[in-house]
């Protein structure tokens, strides 16, 4: 009975990301294109010093509605949601990243002892570095993830699993995210 259950989360999620995916490509333009100049910027590494985390980043798009992950044969990079803002531009940057792999720890291993008031730092392709403060953390069932909260709120957003691993299901219960606010372009 723990497959339904697990298959019925995916699907809700896809859903969820899929209408959060439209959202982004209608926000601020009616489903018009970003400009030129905003597709030639994109994010190139996250560092949070608190952690030691110094992490490249990769872009990750969206495939039949759900949102792509970062491969784990690259356990030591997060990506970056590319339908989602460049961080340090308006809006709702969203970074995800494995918390571990079959063998051991990934980029995210640590996020789970960020504490508010902690400085996130995303460093740009345009030379630009933008930096966040920790507003607060939450932990919570991938049942209930808060998609309008992640997606279309401003502010960057760091995402990983997190909580009691199923081992029938072979997947953490919860999301681990993290809520920062922009303190510098």
């Amino acid at each position: 009975m723990a497959g339904p259950t697990r298959w019925s989360r995916v699907i809700l999620a896809g859903a969820i990301t899929g209408a959060i995916m439209v959202a982004f490509g209608t926000r601020g333009g009616g489903g018009e294109e970003s400009p030129p100049a905003r597709a030639s910027v994109v994010p190139k590494r996250l560092d949070i010093p608190s952690l030691g985390i110094k992490a490249p980043l990769m872009k990750l798009g969206v495939t039949d509605g759900r949102v792509d992950l970062p491969p784990y044969e690259k356990p030591d990079t997060a990506g970056w949601v590319k339908d989602s803002v460049v961080p340090g531009d308006e809006g709702p940057a969203v970074i995800l990243g494995h918390v571990d792999t079959k063998t051991a720890p990934a980029v995210f291993y640590k996020l789970k002892d960020i504490r508010e008031g902690q400085a996130i730092k995303v460093v740009r392709s345009d030379g630009k570095v933008a930096q966040y403060r920790v507003d607060s953390v939450e932990q919570i069932s991938k049942s209930r993830f808060p998609a309008d909260k992640v997606y279309l709120e401003d502010g960057l957003r760091l995402i990983t699993c997190g909580g009691e691993f199923d081992r029938d299901d072979r997947e953490y219960r919860d999301n681990f995210i993290v809520y920062a606010t922009l303190v510098k372009g």
